[in-house]
C-alpha cells in the first residue's frame, strides 16, 4: 500500500492524465480559441495533405528499397549482354574479312583448275579401244541481260567468280561403234558433265583401217558438294 503526502495543503492535487486526454484537451482549447470555421477547415485540410504526402513518401522509399536488388541484377545482365554483343561483332568482322579474302582468291584463280578437271572427267569416262584427238572450248552465246527494272529493284548480290558452266567440244576415235554409245552414257552419268550432245559420227579410214570418228559437245558444271572430295595440300612424311 502506497501513502502519498501532500506537502502543499492549500493546493489540490492534480490527477495524472493520459497523453491522449491531454491531446484532446489541447484540441478543445484550440477549437475554443479559433472562432472562424473556414480557418479550422483549412488547417485540417493542410494537415490531411501533409499526412498524405508523408504516407506517399514513405511508400516510395519502401518501393525504392525493394527495387534496388532488381536494379543491380539488371545492371549485371546489361553488362553481360554488352560483352556478348561486342564479342559477336568482332566475330562478324572476322567472318566478313575471311569472305572478302576468299572472294579475292576466287577472282584470281577461280578457273585455274577447271580444264584439268574437264580432262579428268572426259578421260575417266573413256571405254576400251577409244581415244581422244582434241578437246577445245565451245563457243556459247552470252546470257541475255536482265531487265532494267529487276536490276534496279533487286540488291546487288555477290557474284561467284568461278564459272558454273563451261562448254567444250571433243573429237575422238573408236574401233567399235558400241564403245561410242557407251562413252556417251558414261559422260551423261558424270555429276560434273551435263548437256552431252552427239554432233557427228562417221566412218573414216586411218592407217588402212576403218574406224569411227565422232564429235561430242558437252558442258562442265560445278557438281553438288556430295561429289566433291578434298585432300590436304601437304602431308607430313614420317
Amino acid at each position: 500500500m502506497m501513502i502519498s503526502v501532500n506537502l502543499r495543503p492549500g493546493l489540490k492535487r492534480k490527477r495524472a492524465g493520459s497523453p491522449l486526454g491531454d491531446a484532446l484537451a489541447g484540441l478543445r482549447a484550440f477549437g475554443a480559441k479559433v472562432k472562424d470555421p473556414v480557418l479550422l477547415v483549412a488547417v485540417v485540410g493542410w494537415a490531411g495533405v501533409g499526412g498524405g504526402l508523408g504516407f506517399i513518401w514513405l511508400s516510395n522509399v519502401a518501393q525504392l528499397r525493394a527495387l534496388k536488388p532488381q536494379l543491380e541484377q539488371t545492371r549485371a545482365e546489361h553488362k553481360r549482354f554488352k560483352t556478348f554483343l561486342e564479342e559477336k561483332h568482332k566475330q562478324e568482322q572476322i567472318r566478313d574479312s575471311l569472305v572478302a579474302q576468299i572472294s579475292t582468291i576466287k577472282s584470281v584463280d577461280g578457273d585455274r583448275y577447271v580444264w584439268p578437271h574437264v580432262l579428268d572427267e572426259v578421260t575417266r569416262a573413256l571405254p576400251a579401244y577409244t581415244w581422244l584427238v582434241d578437246l577445245s572450248p565451245a563457243v556459247t552465246p552470252p546470257p541475255p541481260p536482265p531487265p532494267p527494272s529487276q536490276t534496279k529493284d533487286k540488291k546487288q548480290q555477290p557474284v561467284d567468280t568461278m564459272p558454273s558452266v563451261v562448254a567444250f567440244q571433243l573429237n575422238g576415235r573408236t574401233v567399235d561403234i558400241q564403245a561410242y554409245t557407251r562413252y556417251l552414257r558414261n559422260l551423261e552419268a558424270s555429276p560434273w558433265v551435263s548437256g552431252v550432245t552427239p554432233v557427228s559420227a562417221q566412218t573414216v579410214v586411218e592407217h588402212d583401217r576403218a574406224i569411227t570418228a565422232f564429235t561430242i559437245r558437252a558442258e562442265f558444271k560445278q557438281a553438288d558438294s556430295a561429289y566433291i572430295r578434298t585432300v590436304p595440300l601437304s602431308q607430313s612424311v614420317r
